[in-house]
């Protein structure tokens, strides 16, 4: 058990949104297509979604329908063809490139199934890198990182290397990077997919912990027993919403009654 205590800096502490909702995410009419005329593939195709704060939404659908493209776009990574997405009242097609760079530093957390960690930098200074690069000063940086290290019990690996550690280590570290500082809206694309049940449930309950303090969050999965962690569910199926359910229903995932 770790021995330094966990803060987060809570979502309140936020610029108050001007209409006084807890909305964090929209996306209105979002759709990507790639290739033209008969090559032209659709990817999405009008997808209306919203996160609140303390609200974990879950994202399931096949191989192929939509869900990896949904959760680029939604955190400003990929451009859509048409539609708008919105954070925080912000609409991200009106921001220049540098600003939505800045946002994603600031605002967004990313978990990716492949950790995404860099080598040659130690856990704490994967996790305090966002910070750095927004120039937060070093002590300051530090202490934040190993408030999130704290948080998925790892503070005490916080001078390991990523190859010295465990899968499921490499993927808590992802998560305390997505959470670090004033992270409000944490996005993960299949964060259990490469890890065994024990841990792929340890890193589910610090993602819904995370939520629960104040944050918002879609998780892209396509396991039931994962999405039913969730607040709401979400199906896709090529590229279109196709159905959603509520936590009430979370027997009903556990029992394999929907399979977009």
């Amino acid at each position: 058990m770790s021995a330094r205590r966990a803060t987060f800096a809570p979502a309140d502490e936020a610029s108050p949104r001007p209409d006084g909702r807890d909305e964090l995410l929209r996306l209105d009419g979002v759709a990507m297509h790639y290739g033209k005329g008969e090559t032209s593939v659709t990817a999405l195709a009008g997808i209306d979604l919203t996160v609140s704060r303390g609200e974990l939404v879950a994202v399931m659908g096949a191989s192929g329908s939509g869900k990896s493209t949904l959760l680029t776009i939604a955190g400003g990574l990929t451009t859509p063809t048409s539609g708008e997405v919105i954070i925080e009242g912000q609409w991200i097609s009106d921001m220049p490139a540098w600003k939505i760079a800045m946002l994603r530093r600031r605002t967004l957390g990313f978990v990716f199934q492949d950790f995404n960690l860099i080598p040659a930098l130690t856990a704490l200074e994967n996790v305090t890198l966002p910070l750095e690069l927004d120039g937060w000063p070093h002590r300051k940086a530090r202490s934040a990182g190993l408030d999130a290290l704290a948080a998925v019990e790892l503070d005490d690996r916080a001078d390991r290397f990523p190859d010295d550690l465990s899968g499921g280590q490499q993927q808590r570290v992802a998560i305390a990077r997505a959470i670090v500082g004033t992270r409000r809206l944490i996005l993960a694309d299949e964060p259990t997919g490469a890890l065994d049940s024990t841990t792929g449930e340890i890193v589910l309950r610090m993602l819904r912990t995370r939520v629960d303090a104040g944050a918002g969050g879609i998780l892209v999965t396509h396991d039931a027993r994962h999405a039913a962690w969730a607040d709401r569910i979400v199906f896709i199926r090529d590229g279109r919403i196709v159905d959603h359910s509520t936590a009430d229903t979370a027997e009903s995932l556990l029992a394999g009654k929907h399979t977009a």
